[in-house]
């Protein structure tokens, strides 16, 4: 190495500046881990884990309690920290700091039911007498590595699960919403985590690559496919938990509760700005109800209010910055110039974009081909339902859809045939409860999150035969 790669790898990187998505203002400035200061956290994580992982479940579900606690006693806070960081209108980030608690709670009380199970092995011969014991052991240090859009509950889906399974964490969150994961890493140490448990490193890609390729023993990674492939890569044999995003569908039919599948779409759509990944980004309505439906849904648009995420009648704020807005707006025109129609919206300046929706949109359209962050409603029509499960399953991604219809055979044949990770009946794709296994195929990742399957995916299968 020469002397210039040397100084270079040393060198301390720039501070990351946290600006107000709403109006550009300096919320805080966070100094960036160097690799050395990364490898130094998974270093004493690892001295921490090599303690803990004889803790019993009782003392790992006290911890997240004890943690939970500690986010109640600062839930204003912390979500005012979320509402200056991401742009979140105040009242979705006060239901974000709310879930988060439910989620480390819920991680404590999946950590009593990590069991196992007595297999006895006389299948084979010489096997009579003898007993398989499988349990689940700690995996070590978990690298966690968040997006911006749930800079808290995000955290905590992965936090709690590695404490319950008896593992140690170092998070690197967003450069864009650092804030709250540094408050979560200090809470823990008032909460009792024992010194090096949960620790929090910042940067950008530089150091998610240098954490994905210190001595860790997993990663779990959300964001998109591109960076989900170069961390999985830079990452070897490492076993890898990916949510990688979606683009994923609303089939609402003529007998669906129409005023409910509005309702869902236009909330499930807007919130966050459009920034979820389990968004309505492609809302499929029967020919039948299209007219019927579509007027609806321009009322209920029209009746959301954007703008300043602190005022408390806001229902919408700003995307995370004005490169995420350029770039939806782009998207709108490139699909108007498709031959879509403009039916609201299209709108607004710096990094407030208006509520939106487009009609007759071409599936090779930019706002659906790719995953679109924001706040963009795209709508296709159909007659065939097997049409639209085709142009579906065609699609890169598959991480959940939703279904109006009170058709029972209609549901079992969509979720039988629908390549997607879930199947939302009656309710939007973003419909996620803690608890419950969430995650995708193909482009929209690996493995699966939800406080209960995310204990054994961060744990090791252990056998003993006597």
């Amino acid at each position: 190495m020469t002397q210039t790669a040397r100084n270079h790898a040393t060198a301390t990187p720039p501070a990351i500046l946290v600006r107000n998505p709403f109006d550009g203002t300096l919320v805080a400035e966070v100094a960036a881990s160097t690799p050395t200061e990364i490898a130094q956290a998974v270093a004493a994580a690892g001295r921490a884990q090599a303690g803990f992982k004889h803790s019993s479940p009782f003392e790992r579900r006290s911890l997240l309690d004890a943690l939970a606690d500690r986010i109640a006693a600062n839930a204003e806070e912390l979500a005012q920290t979320i509402r200056l960081e991401v742009g979140k209108t105040i009242r979705e980030a006060r239901n974000e700091v709310r879930r988060s608690q439910n989620t480390l709670r819920l991680s404590g009380d999946a950590a009593t039911f990590l069991d196992g199970e007595v297999l006895h092995c006389g299948i084979v011969a010489g096997g009579a007498d003898r007993r398989a014991t499988v349990t689940y052991v700690p995996t070590g240090v978990v690298g966690a590595i968040t997006p911006f859009n749930y800079p808290l509950n995000l955290l905590c889906h992965k936090l709690g699960p590695a404490i319950a399974a008896g593992n140690a964490m170092v998070a690197k969150p967003s450069p864009k919403a650092p804030l709250a994961a540094a408050r979560l890493a200090e809470l823990a140490v008032e909460a009792g985590f024992p010194k090096g448990l949960f620790q929090v490193v910042h940067g950008g890609a530089d150091a998610a690559l240098a954490l994905a390729r210190a001595p860790i023993d997993l990663l779990s990674f959300t964001g998109g496919p591109k960076a989900g492939l170069a961390l999985k890569n830079a990452s070897g044999l490492v076993r890898c938990l990916m949510e990688l995003g979606g683009n994923d569908p609303l089939f609402v039919f003529p007998d669906g509760d129409l005023e409910k599948a509005v309702e869902t779409a236009v909330t499930h759509r807007f919130e966050i700005a459009g920034q979820s990944c389990a968004a309505v980004k492609r809302l499929y309505l029967h020919r039948d109800i299209e007219a019927a439906f579509t007027n609806r849904l321009l009322e209920a648009v029209a009746a959301v209010r954007f703008g300043d995420p602190a005022s408390e009648a806001t229902d919408m704020g700003p995307v995370i910055d004005e490169d995420a807005a350029s770039l939806v707006r782009h998207r709108i025109a490139a699909t108007l110039s498709n031959g879509a129609t403009l039916l609201a919206g299209g709108g607004g300046e710096g990094t407030l974009v208006e509520p939106t929706v487009l009609a007759g949109v071409d599936p090779a359209s930019p706002v659906i081909a790719d995953e679109t962050f924001g706040p963009v409603i795209a709508i296709r029509s159909f007659d065939d339902a097997s049409d639209v499960i085709a142009e579906v399953n065609a699609g890169a991604y598959g991480l959940q859809a939703g279904i109006f219809t009170n058709d029972h055979a209609r549901v079992k044949r969509f979720s039988r045939e629908l390549a997607v990770g879930g199947v939302m009946v009656n309710e939007g794709p973003d419909f996620r409860a803690e608890h419950v296994p969430f995650g995708g195929i193909k482009s929209s990742g690996l493995g699966r999150e939800g406080v209960r399957i995310a204990i054994r995916e961060m744990s090791e299968t252990r056998v003993v035969i006597d």
